[in-house]
């Protein structure tokens, strides 16, 4: 399966071994300059042709999706609404069948001088945006719940959105627990088969549609949405893989943007390969950095002060003596790998991982299995969410990459020397679409010409979108300026007031910051 590693959710990154293992010159921070075009006017068609006209959003109460998305969360300080927009399965046919998009709009009841939505993606590809609407809604900044609706969506084959279900959860089971490095040309081989397993399954179950997921399919359903919820312009915030489908976007309708945040880039020009062995990277930096931190505080953390040879120790032994759990699964390498992935998203997690380390090699699981069930969606029942087939998919169905998997049996080989945590997992990480079935569709990419300024939003220390993409993917768009956080973990807004001054002053005033702005990790 494409591996977690290529999946970007806002705060984690999820799947699992398999599916984790298949499933980043100083300025003053109040500095600002450069101001873009942020009048409101036509925007431009874009679609296919013949594509039938966008019906406005008809907003209802939903109590019960807040009470599911929102584990019951509403806040008294705004009103949810639901609602869909109904966009071709293709849009290379606009006049075939449909999908019903899934919306959830956030409105603060002290709104005044609404200046419209702003639509925000928490990435993924899988992660839904629901959810991460109400959330963001008691985390931002109130002059920006004031002048705007927030409205997440759940893309195509996500969530609420004719979800992509084609992987029962004992299969789910079944590639979490695999080792995280299967060494052995035996171990290797289960894997293989296991993968292409998954890939008849999806096949099987979409025969007609699995191929429609595509990132670029729902660049032009975010256009859609734009339209639906009333927005001559779109402002947009778009986190770690939502920069991709942001980047995506703006190139084919540049002339459609107000206000475009993109946090945690992802680099379209990337290769599969390229991506994932940045990541390798990234992840081993983060846990580099992490040790370096219980080292220099070994008193207090329970694994210090060798916190790499510790996890090392732990991998090695579960992998040859996996713990039996209460529910009939057992704790093996790949999950707890899993567990220590999901807290190095962010660095308020690394003591929580240390100590589930330490429960861990004295008996006690439990703590180290909730990360990394956490990670890969799965509920106490056993049920998964829908993220690991969707993160499949449409990583999958963007991948243009030709590659054999005697070449991902070599990268892991030699990715395991550069990056010893690290590496073999990110090249397994490859396995999911060497062996995908159906017809790929990548996206389009190049530069958002005509665009206003778009600012890119980069974390130094970013395991999961390396820092060098942000200047990246800057370039690439043409109209990208760089805002930097000197910080740990994935994505920056709206965790520093630096981050958030500049952020909030561009989306509400049209205020670009100057180029290269720096925010200092406090």
């Amino acid at each position: 399966m494409t591996g977690v590693f290529r999946r970007q959710g806002r705060r984690r990154k999820a799947v699992s071994v398999l599916v984790a293992a298949a499933l980043i010159a100083l300025s003053g921070c109040g500095a600002r300059a450069v101001t873009g075009d942020f009048s409101p006017g036509p925007a431009s068609s874009g679609q296919a042709a013949g594509a039938p006209p966008v019906a406005p959003v008809a907003w209802k109460p939903c109590p019960d999706v807040i009470a599911d998305v929102g584990q019951g969360q509403a806040d008294a300080r705004f009103s949810y609404s639901c609602g869909t927009v109904t966009v071709p399965q293709d849009w290379a046919k606009p006049t075939g069948p449909t999908f019903q998009l899934e919306l959830l709009r956030v409105r603060s009841k002290n709104q005044t001088n609404r200046i419209g939505s702003l639509l925000v993606n928490p990435g993924g590809p899988g992660a839904s945006g629901l959810g991460l609407a109400v959330d963001l809604a008691g985390s931002i900044p109130a002059a920006v719940t004031g002048r705007f609706d927030l409205v997440g969506f759940d893309p195509r084959g996500i969530g609420r959105s004719a979800p992509v279900r084609c992987i029962p959860n004992p299969v789910k089971d079944q590639s979490t627990e695999q080792t995280v490095d299967p060494v052995s040309q035996s171990e290797f081989d289960q894997q293989v088969t296991l993968s292409k397993r998954i890939g008849q399954l999806c096949q099987q179950a979409y025969p007609n549609t699995l191929g429609l997921f595509s990132t670029e399919q729902t660049a032009r359903d975010l256009d859609a949405i734009r339209a639906g919820v009333g927005d001559s312009k779109i402002t947009y915030l778009g986190f770690s893989y939502g920069t991709e489908l942001g980047a995506v976007y703006a190139h084919l309708f540049p002339a459609n943007i107000r206000a475009f945040v993109l946090d945690g880039a992802v680099d379209p020009q990337l290769t599969s390969v390229q991506s994932s062995e940045g990541q390798a990277a990234g992840f081993e930096k983060a846990f580099s950095n992490f040790a370096a931190d219980c080292q220099q505080h070994a008193g207090s953390c329970p694994i210090g002060p060798d916190a790499r040879g510790t996890v090392k120790r732990l991998l090695q032994q579960l992998k040859t003596n996996p713990i039996p759990l209460p529910d009939g699964r057992k704790l093996t390498d790949g999950l707890a790998f899993t567990g220590v992935i999901q807290a190095l998203y962010a660095k308020s997690l690394w003591p929580v991982m240390a100590s589930a380390v330490a429960e861990t090699l004295s008996g006690s699981p439990q703590r180290l299995l909730q990360l990394a069930d956490e990670y890969n969606g799965r509920q106490q029942d056993g049920s998964y969410n829908n993220e690991v087939d969707a993160n499949t998919t449409v990583n999958c169905d963007d991948d243009s990459e030709t590659l054999t998997v005697d070449k991902v049996r070599q990268l892991q080989s030699q990715w395991r020397s550069k990056y010893p945590l690290m590496g073999a997992p990110l090249a397994m990480s490859l396995l999911g679409c060497v062996v995908w079935p159906t017809k790929r569709d990548p996206y389009q990419i190049g530069a958002a010409t005509g665009a206003p300024p778009i600012v890119v939003v980069g974390t130094t220390n970013d395991p999961a979108t390396p820092y060098q993409n942000t200047a990246r993917l800057a370039k690439l768009l043409g109209t990208g300026v760089v805002l930097t956080w000197q910080g740990e973990g994935h994505t920056a807004y709206p965790q520093t007031q630096c981050i958030r001054t500049a952020v909030d002053d561009y989306l509400i005033d049209g205020k670009v910051p100057a180029p290269n702005t720096i925010c200092p990790n406090n």
